[in-house]
């Protein structure tokens, strides 16, 4: 059975296509005005989707509303908590019907400039189609639209404050309580999530004393060629996944860091296979999306699996060259790993040196960014 985070392109299609039937053609609202961190540039938006106003506002309802359940149960912003960089302090999920879900769930600062979502899908590039992953997923289930769409488009309706935030947002459309529609808003509402107000941000507007010795002398060993950090974690936005309004679409990455080695020939644990899962190449078994590191302290524990619990620990598994898993049903070294990538090799660092590099991604936290109330949930 296909995993919830394979998202056919069919159905990303019919994002893509269009928010249905359309009525009487409506004044075209102001142009978005973007408010955008100091040396951000502008997102790119798919022209299916431009961005307004109403559409944040209600993608932003829709994120928090836990009655975008198939059963009731759960919203998505259980599993992404504004308090925690919109992700949610455990190793891996559980949906609302009480299924695992098998990865672990990101933090949300910036999705708006990566180029794929989701740990390993070449095929998800939009936040559009994303949103259709936990909506409408099955094996496992998240949120569980699938079967109750109806039932909770029906709940829209009937609500008190929902048709007017729907009318607003698509007011081209004979109904704008859709399937699509909600998609849009979802989206709209994750591409204002800009986290740029940490104090490595500061430092580099020129505020020298935004950053301690420590953090200074961590940011040296990042972007150094003895940690090596850099090669993936690049740019502004500290993650190679990246695309922006003015940029060029170039081929979707993704690495293998050896965390796992099953049998001795690269393999992964099954329900986690990484891009071999779409490729069924063996070269690509364990290869995963290089994940952003704004906020990098507050979306603990780490990696695809959740299955490395601090800074501190992964920093040690890079020293290291990867991880040998000694016990267990995913015993096995995967130092050794065959598609591990060449850079992740063993290299040294003093006590002190390890402190300096969790002070720089400590730097990261953009606390403003936890309490914006532009992100906040309406509901409380």
């Amino acid at each position: 059975m296909s995993p919830v985070w394979k998202v056919s392109a069919v159905a990303a299609a019919v994002v893509a296509a269009g928010c249905g039937d359309s009525g009487p053609e409506q004044p075209a609202p102001p142009a978005y005005v973007w408010d955008l961190p100091a040396g951000f540039p502008e997102p790119f938006v798919p022209e299916t989707n431009p961005m307004s106003e109403a559409k944040v506002e209600l993608g932003r309802h829709l994120f928090f509303d836990k009655r975008l359940s198939g059963n009731g149960t759960m919203a998505c912003g259980s599993c992404h908590e504004q308090a925690r960089a919109f992700s949610d302090g455990k190793a891996t999920p559980v949906g609302s019907t009480g299924d695992a879900v098998p990865r672990n769930a990101p933090g949300l600062a910036n999705v708006a400039y990566l180029d794929t979502y989701t740990w390993a899908n070449p095929l998800l590039t939009t936040l559009e189609s994303q949103a259709l992953v936990p909506l409408f997923g099955e094996h496992p289930t998240e949120l569980g639209l699938t079967s109750r769409l109806e039932e909770v488009l029906q709940r829209f309706r009937e609500d008190a404050r929902y048709p007017e935030l729907f009318r607003k947002a698509f007011p081209n459309d004979a109904d704008p309580v859709s399937r699509e529609s909600i998609a849009k808003a979802l989206a709209s509402f994750q591409r204002t999530l800009l986290s740029g107000g940490s104090p490595y941000d500061r430092y580099l507007q020129g505020e020298s004393s935004a950053l301690s010795a420590s953090a200074r002398r961590g940011m040296e060993l990042f972007f150094g060629e003895r940690a090596e950090c850099y090669h993936c974690h690049s740019g502004r936005h500290l993650s190679n996944s990246f695309r922006s309004k003015d940029s060029k679409p170039q081929p979707p990455q993704f690495f293998n860091t050896g965390l796992y080695d099953l049998n001795g020939k690269g393999a992964y644990p099954p329900q986690n296979p990484g891009l071999y899962e779409f490729t069924h190449d063996v070269l690509d078994q364990g290869r995963f999306r290089v994940p952003q590191l704004r906020n990098a302290e507050l979306t603990a524990p780490y990696m695809h699996d959740g299955s490395i619990p601090t800074l501190e620990a992964v920093i040690e598994h890079y020293m290291a060259g990867g991880r040998n898993v000694v016990e267990g049903p995913y015993a096995g070294d995967g130092r050794l790993n065959p598609n591990k990538d060449p850079l992740v090799r063993p290299f040294e660092l003093s006590d002190s040196e390890k402190g300096d590099l969790v002070a720089f991604l400590k730097s990261l936290t953009d606390t403003a960014f936890l309490t914006d109330p532009r992100f906040s949930n309406p509901w409380e």
